[in-house]
């Protein structure tokens, strides 16, 4: 391994991530409420790790997630970093409560 990839990068600076997302004529707050989000939150992606934040800011900067926040998805020796994702329960999602009639709404008082 030579010292060029034994060197750890650094995750990039919230000025330049700004000023990456301004060179493409968009803001944090654009591409927050592009996904469906507050304009606001995106930015939780700037000082702690959420993956789908960094998917989101990334694709609009044009570069991988990983190249940003190194330090997210690479321990100190360039290895990458294994990343949970949390997953809906089937079982909630298959519920009939997405509709609002309440002939179709689950009990959930179990005195009922």
């Amino acid at each position: 391994m030579s010292n060029e990839q034994n060197v750890q990068r650094e995750n990039w600076h919230h000025a330049d991530i700004i000023a990456a997302l301004r060179k493409r004529n968009t803001s944090m707050a654009a591409v927050s409420r592009a996904a469906g989000l507050s304009s606001s939150t995106l930015a939780n992606a700037l000082t702690r790790p959420w993956p789908r934040g960094e998917r989101l800011i990334a694709e609009a900067i044009g570069v991988p997630a990983s190249e940003i926040w190194p330090s997210r998805y690479f321990d100190s020796q360039g290895q990458e970093i294994p990343r949970m994702t949390r997953h809906k329960n089937t079982e909630v999602e298959n519920t009939p409560l997405q509709s609002s009639n309440s002939d179709n709404q689950v009990n959930t008082n179990p005195d009922a």
